[in-house]
């Protein structure tokens, strides 16, 4: 198992080395100049030279990509900018703070929005495709299809729009969004998510309950399956040991690409519901050119998304020994 994981690690190494040096080249083919930025407005031609050297911008990029990402390691001294200790992602120059201080400041309101909602989408997503496909042909299960596919169709700034102004604002049902830490008061923190994790489940649950559903119901037809049921193992028994099994392992693909997803793409629901994470924090740095911050923003998106698929093919191995000889 253990050299198992130390291959994906690595794996994920290099992916993150390479999305870091395409970032980062892509950074310097926006028109915007980080040293007039650093300098401001009105910057005489010798502080904007100054300035460029204490980037190190006077320097060839392959240069300045190493310094860029040593930084991460070791921290990096800007001069007469700042200082940025380890792991330096980068120094705002609107914010005139480390990028990493910032995102650690929006990363815990990202994190609970993803996690609160992702626990309420599995639940109901699995618990209603295991139900369905147990009652397959029946009133039950044809509801739930149509269900899910009327969820799979709508979009989280029209449905959440629409709880806004009728649950919140209207009906006053549900509290308005907002954040609160969960270590300062764990009621706030959930009933101040709520409404978001709601929503973001009505749209996520489809999905899973359709996936469930055709996988269980695929699985409820194996002849494993039907010899374990001939055995006279209880129904239960038949589909918690032997069907659901099966079943975890494309439910599992799309929860660990949904996490990173809801974490690395945030921006549609945070700018619905008013939350200041990582996704206001991406658009507030486009808007105010702050490309360090917006450089920083999409490295710890992609870091998400490749994290979650580690931990997608650590419980390929455990559900399923092949993987791990494979």
């Amino acid at each position: 198992m253990l050299p198992f994981i130390t291959r994906r690690m690595l794996g994920a190494a290099v992916t993150l080395v390479i999305i870091s040096a395409v970032t980062f080249f892509l950074f310097f083919a926006v028109p915007a100049d980080p040293a007039r930025l650093a300098c401001g407005k009105v910057c005489p031609p010798e502080l904007l030279e100054q300035a460029r050297h204490n980037l190190g911008l006077d320097q060839p990029l392959f240069a300045q990509f190493v310094a860029w990402l040593a930084g991460i390691f070791v921290g990096r001294d800007y001069g007469g900018l700042g200082n940025c200790p380890a792991p330096c992602l980068g120094f705002s120059f609107v914010n005139r703070a480390p990028v990493f201080e910032t995102i650690l400041d929006r990363l815990p309101l990202t994190i609970s929005l993803t996690i609160g909602a992702a626990a309420v989408f599995l639940t109901f997503g699995v618990a209603t495709g295991i139900i369905a496909a147990l009652r397959q042909g029946k009133p039950l299960d044809k509801i739930a299809s149509v269900s899910s596919l009327i969820g799979a169709s709508v979009q989280i700034y029209f449905i959440g729009t629409l709880a806004l102004y009728f649950l919140v604002y209207q009906n006053q049902i549900f509290w308005r969004p907002k954040y609160v830490e969960f270590t300062q008061d764990p009621v706030g923190w959930a009933t101040g998510l709520l409404l978001p994790w709601l929503v973001l489940a009505i749209i996520f649950t489809a999905n899973y309950t359709r996936m469930t559903r055709s996988t269980m119901v695929e699985q409820l037809s194996e002849d494993y399956v039907r010899t374990a049921r001939a055995k006279g193992m209880s129904g239960r028994s038949v589909v918690m040991r032997f069907a659901m099994r099966g079943t975890l392992t494309p439910i599992i693909t799309i929860f660990g690409v949904d996490l990173g997803a809801l974490i690395g793409g945030a921006i549609i629901t945070e700018q619905t519901f008013g939350l200041q994470g990582l996704g206001q924090l991406s658009v507030k740095a486009v808007t105010n050119s702050d490309l360090p911050m917006l450089m920083a923003t999409v490295l710890v998106a992609a870091a998400a998304i490749v994290f979650f698929n580690i931990i997608v093919d650590i419980l390929y191995a455990f559900i399923d020994p092949r993987v791990r000889l494979s």
